[in-house]
């Protein structure tokens, strides 16, 4: 039987995984095996606790960063756990190996006036504009995830009721609402600018490149690129910024941690607490409004 396959099946099939978390388990499977046949213990049904602790060693020693580790770690530890499910094996030699990340790093994001910079980027008539700036809008008032944009449907939008039916991590769905500015923008591209890009092809999906067809996370990513270089910023981009900044905002004007959780799509709040952190800017505002001597 090949384990480490039937895995991969039931991260797909029954947790609903997308095919770029699946590819990571198998990295990390897949090094791991490699530092096996070189240690001269192929065999990874065998493997004790002893594995686990030369392997941790071996990692340290090629200066990977403890977020790495741990992540490697984590992904071994799901796979024996699935083979002791399967009984396969009877004990995980993983279970007791738990290392504590770095402190996370504040997440990117930009300054209201950096939004305001963005939009300016993209505020022509053309058909890639208004693309453009119904994307930037969706990205940044709803806070979706690039793949969750990019498999956007004309379906998916409920006019009336403001809110897009978004397909998740896990295959979980979610309403995310949308702005009036996402609204004005979307209705015209899909009126005007999405036919001009269709010509002969014929789909779904919301968002299209130049040539009509669906748009990839990577194609996401490059017109992003291309409005950075328009806009009066030096900075980079990456469009896990543009939800660090919904999120962010939100926050800073007085949301909720429950409400930006659920607007994430987060399972857990632990993962939307990175974003308690809040700016300059909105210390100086509370400040200025609390305190009797500001």
């Amino acid at each position: 039987m090949n384990w480490p396959s039937e895995f991969y099946r039931y991260l797909e099939v029954e947790r609903g995984y997308s095919k770029k978390t699946i590819e990571a388990y198998s990295r990390d499977f897949h090094d791991f095996q490699v530092f096996l046949n070189d240690s001269g213990n192929p065999d990874y049904l065998k493997v004790d606790h002893r594995d686990v602790r030369v392997y941790l060693a071996y990692l340290n020693d090629q200066a990977y960063s403890r977020n790495t580790i741990s992540r490697k770690i984590a992904s071994l530890r799901s796979f024996y756990q699935y083979l002791l499910r399967e009984e396969v094996i009877e004990e995980n030699p993983f279970t007791y190996v738990h290392l504590k990340k770095k402190n996370a790093k504040l997440p990117r994001f930009f300054y209201e006036k950096e939004m305001q910079a963005l939009f300016d980027a993209v505020s022509g008539n053309t058909p890639l504009d208004l693309r453009n700036r119904s994307l930037l809008e969706v990205l940044y008032g709803s806070g979706l995830r690039v793949s969750e944009c990019a498999n956007l449907k004309r379906s998916d939008i409920d006019w009336s009721g403001e809110v897009l039916l978004v397909l998740g991590k896990g295959n979980k769905e979610r309403y995310a609402p949308f702005s009036y500015h996402a609204k004005e923008a979307l209705k015209e591209y899909l009126e005007v600018g999405r036919p001009k890009l269709m010509k002969k092809t014929d789909h779904d999906y919301v968002f299209v490149n130049s040539r009509g067809g669906a748009l990839t996370s990577r194609g996401v990513e490059y017109i992003l690129d291309q409005v950075i270089k328009k806009s009066s910023l030096d900075s980079q981009i990456h469009p896990h910024m543009l939800r660090h900044t919904f999120a962010t905002h939100l926050l800073n004007n007085g949301a909720d941690m429950r409400t930006v959780q659920e607007l994430l799509g987060h399972v857990n709040l632990s993962s939307t607490q990175i974003y308690t952190h809040v700016t300059k800017e909105s210390l100086q505002k509370n400040y200025r409004h609390f305190h009797p001597r500001a």
